[in-house]
């Protein structure tokens, strides 16, 4: 045997601007010109952007084209941004990740190129996953535009697609160049959108970080309302504690069996795909914590108070606990339930699942007695049946 031990050191950056395609804002320009080469020459780069995020911002191509043409020494553009759609029904259409391919092979992208994925966390999977396998991995910079996205997917190192009707089935691990997260961009989002990242810092700051659980406690209101310091406060913390679990974790690339940043996404997941992704993933998480938090509570892990404070934030910023579709059977049985053999078989390995023991504290259990989830079902359609104005079971029945 000839056994030789690879080290490989990465940095893993998250910038946090406004505007950043104004032609003074310099931010995307050094990014690029560190992959310039001592030609000088400019460095090729496609732009890949949502479709969601040009409806709202009609002129952000011609901005985009603006700045390219500001900083030309550094960024060739190899043609107008690649506009694709967004959301969930991206990743399901295999279609899409060809498209990029055909754009990077027509224009002659190279390892000293860029992909730059402009739209939410989705379209950032999409892009991502094209980049990362086009040439071995070419290098890519996301700029999130949503909640969720700049506070948590958009900041970590994955990207997929869905296969076999899976979520993230096909996908790979790629630290980006960079991510950046331009605060404008949220102005764009309907509400629903903008209030689907405060759950991600929610499950965070369970499992991690109980004063931010308390800061957010105290803001509640604001965060209801959706105001635009409060809500930037949290993407910020959120962003901050995501990248040092990758970071500092001690498992980047998710070789073990351990996820705790997906507490509450077993069953969140199988919700998505069970109403063929018209849950979002904000209010399936929201979902699927509720469902942890309460069986926690019963498996005696979690004390009554603290369930309370947690489902009572969950609600107090405008998630709504309960739809009909955690009660679809099949055979008699929760169609949910296979969520979790899901979960592990992405994994591999022992199922892990994580709950919470305390505000700020958590466990990881390899088993989950699924005899217990009927009644937390009906229990949840007793405490959370009616939906509050404007969640997603309002939304649904509409």
């Amino acid at each position: 045997m000839i056994a030789r031990t690879i080290q490989l050191t990465y940095e893993h950056r998250v910038f946090f601007t406004r505007d950043s395609f104004a032609p003074g804002n310099r931010v995307l320009r050094d990014l690029i010109a560190e992959a310039q080469r001592p030609c000088k020459a400019p460095v090729k780069v496609l732009l890949v952007v949502d479709q969601g995020i040009t409806s709202a911002d009609p002129h952000l191509e011609e901005r985009i084209a603006r700045y390219a043409e500001a900083h030309r020494d550094v960024i060739q553009l190899v043609e107008a941004p690649l506009i694709l759609p967004g959301g969930e029904a991206c990743k399901n259409d295999w279609s899409l990740v060809e498209q990029i391919w055909e754009r990077i092979h027509e224009g002659r992208i190279c390892r000293h190129s860029f992909v730059i994925a402009v739209g939410g966390g989705a379209l950032l999977d999409l892009a991502g996953f094209a980049a990362a396998t086009a040439h071995r991995g070419i290098r890519h910079i996301r700029i999130p535009t949503t909640t969720l996205s700049q506070g948590d997917g958009g900041v970590g190192v994955k990207n997929g697609v869905n296969f076999f009707g899976k979520k993230n089935w096909v996908g790979n691990f790629a630290i980006p160049h960079a991510v950046v997260n331009d605060l404008d961009f949220l102005s764009l989002l309907p509400p629903a959108q903008r209030r689907a990242g405060i759950i991600e810092a929610i499950k965070v700051s369970l499992i991690r970080d109980r004063s931010l659980f308390e800061a957010m406690e105290k803001m509640a209101d604001r965060l209801a309302k959706l105001e635009e310091l409060a809500l930037e406060t949290v993407i910020r913390r959120s962003a901050e504690l995501h990248m040092n679990h990758i970071a500092c974790g001690g498992d980047p690339f998710e070789l073990g069996s351990a996820r705790p940043l997906d507490f509450g996404h077993w069953s969140a997941h199988k919700l998505e795909q069970i109403s063929g992704f018209r849950i979002g993933h904000g209010d399936a998480v929201a979902i699927g914590m509720a469902v942890d938090l309460i069986y926690a509570r019963r498996r005696g892990l979690l004390s009554v108070d603290d369930e309370q404070r947690a489902l009572g934030l969950i609600r107090a910023v405008g998630f709504d606990l309960y739809v009909p579709e955690l009660n679809l059977r099949q055979n008699g049985d929760l169609i949910i339930v296979r969520g979790l053999e899901e979960f592990r078989e992405h994994l591999g390995g022992e199922l892990t699942i994580t709950l919470v023991t305390g505000i700020g504290q958590a466990t990881e259990v390899h088993e989950m007695d699924t005899a217990l989830l009927p009644a937390i079902v009906e229990e949840m359609l007793a405490r959370f049946g009616a939906p509050q104005a404007g969640g997603v079971a309002a939304t649904r029945v509409a």
